[in-house]
């Protein structure tokens, strides 16, 4: 069981973290105001934390819950349509503004061209490949984050990793690396003329 008092730690390890994946869900959406909303449900629900799963899993549980309740409300839809055509067009992953904290590490972990791509995916499908290729989380830890079947979890990746690579085999050379991580070099960008007449 989790004190308490042990709040300040479990803020300071996973905060960081949190708001990184928060950032990558929703796109950089109103990242920071979930996260805080994220620490306050943590901070009240910490007294009865019993451990019956790992505390990063409960934490990710209410991390993910909180985002996609976010990106499915319709204050979201209407506020994304308020954004300015640059915002819009702003690459959360290469931010200058608010670039992540860990941003060196992503790059070492998996390639810009990957991360660019992963925003093409569902909601269900994108949350899964970052849960498991981005924060290494297990399949059973993902079915106990977002209250699946470990089988719902093994489709849900299946499914996202064959749409991922799609999408990337009209961009990318997609591959795993020495590391086993998802990575790819990107396809030189080619431009087609027509035969003269």
């Amino acid at each position: 069981m989790v004190r308490e008092a042990d709040f300040k730690k479990v803020y300071q390890e996973y905060h960081p973290r949190v708001l990184n994946y928060i950032t990558r869900l929703t796109n950089n959406f109103e990242a920071e105001d979930i996260t805080q909303e994220v620490f306050e449900k943590i901070s009240r629900g910490l007294k009865g934390f019993k451990g019956e799963s790992k505390l990063s899993t409960w934490i990710y549980r209410i991390a993910t819950n909180m985002a996609l309740d976010k990106l499915r409300s319709s204050s979201f839809k209407r506020k994304t349509n308020e954004l300015s055509e640059g915002e819009q067009d702003r690459n959360v992953w290469t931010s200058q503004k608010n670039p992540p904290i860990d941003k060196q590490l992503i790059r070492k972990e998996i390639s810009e061209c990957v991360i660019e791509h992963i925003d093409k995916l569902s909601s269900d499908h994108k949350t899964v490949i970052l849960l498991k290729e981005i924060e290494g989380f297990s399949n059973k830890e993902i079915a106990d984050i977002l209250h699946i079947s470990l089988e719902t979890v093994k489709i849900r990746l299946h499914r996202a990793r064959e749409k991922l690579k799609k999408i990337l085999d009209e961009a990318c050379d997609f591959y795993h690396n020495e590391q086993s991580t998802l990575a790819c070099d990107r396809k030189p960008h080619v431009i087609k003329f027509k035969k003269p007449r």
